[in-house]
C-alpha cells in the first residue's frame, strides 16, 4: 500500500514578511503534520490475521462472524462498533436466542482501526458505504440490520442518511451526539457541553474547529489544559456498574489491549479520525431526516446515568423524530452490552 497518500500538503507558506516567515509557516506545518499510520500488511505494519473484504475504492475491511451460517440466516446484522473497539465487539446476544430467531452477525473494524485499512477521507457518508461494501462482498442480499454502539452509531445515522433503501431496520445503544448538530436547542447543549471536563471540552472543540491540528493538540501533554478523559478512560462514570467494569478491565489489561489493537496502525487514523468525524460539520442533522421507508423499524436505547452522553440531548434525538422508538434504562450507563439479557432483547425487539 502507498503510505504517502496519507501526508497532508506541508507547502512552504510564501507571505510578505520574507524568507524567515515562509519557514516559520513551513515549520509549523511540519508540526502539525501526522505521521502516516502503518496499515496492515505494509512493510513495518502488523501482519493481516483476519478475514477482509475489499471496499469499491480498494482498501480492505476486516470482519468477524457470530449467530448462525450467513446462508440459512433469516435475519442478517451489521455491526458498528465505538470508540477504542473492535470487529470483536458484539451484542452479546446468547447463542440460544441468535439460534431461534436465525440471525447472523457481522462485526467489522470500522476505517483505520484494528486490520481495516485507514481512509484519511474518512466521512458519516463513508462510514455508511463500508457497510454496505461489506455487507455485499458477504452476500447479504438486497435489505440488511445495522446496530451501532456508542460513537459507531454515527455509521447508523449515516445508513439512514445515504442507504435507507438497503436498511431493513436499525438499532443504536447509548449513540453518541454532536453537540453541533442544529436540532439541538442552543441552551440545552451548551449546559450540557459544559457539564464535560475541561480537557474534553477543548479535545472536542479542537475536533469541531480545528481537526487539521487534532493529533498535534492530542499529543502535547505539556499545555496547562488537562487531556481528554475519555481517550484516557478517566471520565467519571455515575454509574456503579460502568465504574466497575471499568476497574476490572484496567486491572486485568483488557482496556489496554483493546487500546494496543485498535491504534495498531496509528493513533491518528483510529481514534482521533473518528473524534473529527463525529464532531465535526456534518452534511446534514439526524434531526432532520425522514421517516425511513415503511418496513424499517429504527430503536434508540440509552441508559439514564450514561457519563459519556448526556441522556438529556438523547431525550431531544428521540423527541424530534416520532419514528424512532426509544427505550429509556432506569439505573443504566453508557456500557449497554454488558447489561444482561440487553443483547437478547434487542433481537427479540426487531426479530421476534
Amino acid at each position: 500500500m502507498d503510505r504517502s497518500r496519507y501526508y497532508y500538503s506541508a507547502a512552504p507558506v510564501s507571505t510578505g514578511m520574507g524568507p524567515l516567515a515562509g519557514q516559520l509557516g513551513e515549520w509549523l506545518c511540519r508540526a502539525v503534520q501526522p505521521p502516516a499510520p502503518t496499515p496492515c500488511g505494509s512493510p513495518g505494519g502488523p501482519p493481516v490475521t483476519a478475514r477482509r473484504v475489499r471496499l469499491r475504492d480498494g482498501r480492505h475491511l476486516a470482519y468477524e462472524e457470530s449467530g448462525v451460517p450467513r446462508e440459512s440466516a433469516r435475519f442478517k446484522v451489521v455491526f458498528s462498533h465505538g470508540f477504542t473497539g473492535s470487529r470483536l465487539d458484539s451484542l452479546r446476544a446468547s447463542p440460544e436466542v441468535a439460534e431461534e430467531l436465525g440471525v447472523y452477525m457481522v462485526g467489522f473494524d470500522r476505517a483505520g482501526y484494528g486490520e481495516s485499512d485507514p481512509n484519511p477521507a474518512r466521512s458519516v457518508e463513508s462510514a455508511a458505504l463500508d457497510m454496505e461494501d461489506l455487507a455485499d462482498a458477504l452476500g447479504l442480499g438486497d435489505k440488511f440490520y445495522v446496530v451501532g454502539f456508542s460513537l459507531g452509531c454515527h455509521a447508523v445515522w449515516g445508513a439512514l442518511r445515504y442507504i435507507p433503501e438497503r436498511i431493513a431496520g436499525a438499532a443504536m445503544l447509548a449513540p453518541v451526539v454532536n453537540y453541533w448538530w442544529p436540532g439541538f436547542p442552543a441552551e440545552l447543549a451548551a449546559r450540557e457541553y459544559g457539564r464535560q471536563q475541561r480537557g474534553d471540552q477543548w479535545a472536542l472543540r479542537v475536533a469541531h474547529h480545528a481537526p487539521g491540528i487534532l493529533h498535534w493538540w492530542m499529543e502535547q501533554r505539556w499545555l496547562p489544559l488537562p487531556t481528554s478523559t475519555v481517550v484516557d478512560n478517566t471520565t467519571y462514570l455515575p454509574n456503579k456498574r460502568d465504574a466497575e467494569i471499568r476497574r476490572t478491565l484496567t486491572a486485568d489489561g483488557t482496556l489496554q489491549k483493546k487500546r494496543e489493537m485498535a491504534t495498531q496502525q496509528g493513533i491518528q487514523e483510529s481514534y482521533y479520525r473518528d473524534m473529527a468525524v463525529m464532531f465535526g460539520n456534518w452534511e446534514f442533522d439526524p434531526m432532520a431526516l425522514p421517516e425511513p421507508p415503511k418496513g424499517c423499524p429504527v430503536h434508540l436505547w440509552q441508559g439514564d446515568e450514561d457519563g459519556l452522553v448526556p441522556v438529556a440531548l438523547q431525550r431531544h434525538v428521540a423527541g424530534s423524530l416520532g419514528w424512532v422508538n426509544y427505550h429509556e434504562l432506569p439505573g443504566t450507563g453508557h456500557f449497554l452490552s454488558a447489561v444482561p439479557g440487553l443483547g437478547d432483547t434487542v433481537l427479540r425487539t426487531f426479530f421476534a
